[in-house]
């Protein structure tokens, strides 16, 4: 009773907008440089959030999922993604290097260790980055569990996800000869590599499409409208297909499942619409019945963002959770 009641009395509701208090870029290779920033108190509990995609980038609207008094805010835009630059570069850019970049940005603000929030790949990106260094996770938040398997791949981008949207699939259909139709993922990555810009550009711009007008439960017009966005569309679109072309560069299909030994300790909340679309439930239900120890928040009336209403409110709920329990141990 006590734990429904807590649950009850927790905020809900997004923090205001804030400005960030400090910013840069960080070496992280010969080729690549990532952007960073801090927001919310410099001395708070620090809070790293991981981006979609991959390729998605950071938004303003991102910090707002965090009380700006309790905590120390870091947004960083991935390899390629975002800010960071070279824009749109596959050379250099595996899972494992993201994995690396964190770990160094970590280093760099000289933190020594920190909550970790991810939603779609960035929760990928959070299970492979906290089982490799699981004492630098004090907590995490994770939505719309992406656990990167070959079910889930060609349950979206090879034509299970058509069965819902066969208006918007056929955008992303048609732009392949029906000779090559029996790996899209294979016939994207030929055009999103092309030497032609154009054609780099029209395949950008329709596999982005196809994912913005999926997102949501119901249609966001301003999202849909990031697939005319040839720079966003770009990154996205390339970065995307690049880890999934390469299996996310994981060793076994299920390698995030087979090691969640490792990071069982961590006290971890799981967002999951019901009705997600892009990542179906199947891999948050996965994924919550080998951690069962992790609370499985299941949203009933959402799709896959991050930015449906009953989402957000279940996201800034569980870093109200971990806040209580840290002011807890503070105590």
């Amino acid at each position: 009773m006590d734990s429904e009641k807590e649950a009850v009395e927790l905020n809900r509701n997004l923090y205001p907008n804030i400005e960030p208090y400090s910013s840069g870029f960080l070496k992280v290779s010969d080729i690549h440089t990532i952007y960073w920033e801090q927001s919310g108190n410099p001395n708070g509990h620090p809070v790293v959030f991981l981006h979609g995609g991959p390729g998605g980038g950071t938004a303003p609207s991102n910090r707002r999922f965090f009380d700006p008094d309790f905590y120390r805010i870091i947004l960083f835009d991935q390899r390629g993604a975002g800010k960071s630059t070279p824009h749109a570069c596959l050379e250099e850019n595996k899972t494992w290097d993201l994995v690396d970049d964190i770990e160094k940005l970590r280093e760099h603000l000289e933190i020594p260790e920190w909550q970790v929030f991810g939603g779609s790949w960035g929760s990928t990106l959070a299970l492979a980055y906290s089982q490799s260094h699981p004492d630098k996770v004090t907590g995490m938040v994770l939505r719309g569990i992406f656990l990167l398997r070959k079910k889930e791949i060609d349950w979206f981008y090879e034509g299970g996800a058509a069965a819902i949207y066969p208006d918007a699939w056929e955008p992303f259909r048609d732009l392949i000869p029906e000779n090559e139709r029996e790996s899209f993922i294979d016939a994207y990555h030929k055009r999103l590599n092309s030497n032609d810009m154009e054609t780099q550009y029209a395949a950008a711009r329709a596999w982005t499409k196809w994912e913005m007008m999926t997102a949501h439960l119901l249609p966001n017009e301003e999202i849909i409208k990031k697939g005319d966005d040839d720079n966003f569309s770009l990154a996205f679109a390339r970065i995307e297909n690049h880890y999934f072309v390469n299996q996310g560069f994981f060793p076994t299909d299920s390698f995030l499942l087979d090691n969640v030994d490792k990071i069982r300790h961590i006290n971890t909340t799981i967002v999951q619409g019901r009705y997600d679309v892009c990542c179906p439930m199947m891999s948050a239900w996965d994924l919550h019945k080998a951690w069962p120890e992790a609370d499985l928040k299941v949203v009933p009336n959402a799709g896959h963002s991050a930015n449906e209403p009953g989402i957000a409110e279940e996201l800034v709920a569980a870093n109200e959770m971990l806040k209580k329990s840290i002011k807890k141990n503070v105590l």
